[in-house]
């Protein structure tokens, strides 16, 4: 890649992992379900104005506006207001991976290496000591919302798959216009407080919503889509593996995070999982080489 195209790759990565402490501020200004509908209306409008759907069907946004707009957000976010801290919650998420390589073999019949099987035993051990450390504890339950949001993030994977070669930015802002009225009618039956948090908006307010709908989403989704035309998925997806490290560290400085030592170890496992299941193949394949030389 050009030294230019890693910048930006590291840009998306550093503006991902931020994001989950924007959530965290936004969630004192807005509920949780109305917070999540705001984020995907200013996420397509008005971008859908000036961005074609391109042929996209609209079964398929309307499958992966539900799996991934409502219910992977909506629990995201949910989970992180009942305390998931915003380091931790760039963390778990990241299960999404094994998730998608469970939901890969059984649906697309691409049974994993066992280099990536590796790789989801280490993920798994990390997640079920996280889950011991923190069972009885407040956060527990926002715990499992996030880990539950993981999943339906790897549902939402194998969807965008189905759907074939698209233009990511186009799919991505057009199923952002399915999530709204759905979230909205939910909120209004779960959630008070909506009115006032819109009419008495203040200025942080205002700045995390367009963080997350505009530079999170249309512009960090743009450049990714840009990056993905250019070269190889398999160069530029690893960058996604910077995200809970930009998320824990800007935790830390913005919101004084502090992770316990069963948290730093259980975090070291979940990413060195999803580093075996990422790059364990191409690492064999070239000591392979190295050897046959």
């Amino acid at each position: 890649m050009k030294a230019a195209d890693i910048f930006l790759a590291v840009l998306v990565a550093l503006v991902w992992g931020v994001n989950f402490v924007v959530i965290k501020v936004g969630l004192g200004a807005f509920p949780p379900i109305l917070f999540v509908a705001l984020r995907f209306f200013f996420a397509a409008v008005p971008a859908v104005f000036f961005i074609s759907r391109k042929g996209i069907p609209w079964r398929w946004l309307i499958a992966i506006g539900m799996t991934l707009g409502v219910v992977k957000f909506g629990l995201l976010f949910v989970g992180m207001n009942m305390g998931m801290p915003a380091g931790l919650s760039s963390l778990v998420l990241q299960c999404q991976a094994i998730f998608t390589l469970f939901m890969t073999a059984l649906v697309l019949k691409d049974v994993p290496t066992k280099w990536q099987a590796c790789g989801v035993a280490v993920a798994c051990a990390g997640m079920g000591l996280l889950v011991s450390d923190m069972s009885g504890t407040p956060s527990f339950t926002g715990l499992m919302l996030v880990i539950a949001a993981g999943f339906f993030w790897g549902v939402s994977n194998i969807l965008m798959k189905k759907v074939g070669k698209v233009d990511m930015l186009s799919l991505i802002v057009w199923m952002s216009l399915v999530p709204p009225l759905p979230l909205l009618g939910l909120s209004a039956l779960m959630e008070t407080g909506q009115w006032e948090a819109v009419t008495h908006m203040t200025l942080t307010g205002a700045s995390v919503l367009f963080y997350i709908a505009i530079i999170s989403t249309v512009f960090a989704f743009g450049i990714w889509a840009h990056l993905f035309k250019q070269y190889s998925p398999n160069m530029v997806a690893p960058f996604s593996l910077l995200v809970p490290i930009f998320g824990i560290v800007s935790a830390s400085v913005v919101l004084g995070e502090e992770f316990t030592a069963v948290e730093m170890t259980a975090s070291c496992l979940v990413l060195g999982g999803i580093f075996l299941v990422v790059f364990g193949n191409r690492i064999a394949e070239r000591v392979g080489k190295l050897r046959a030389a």
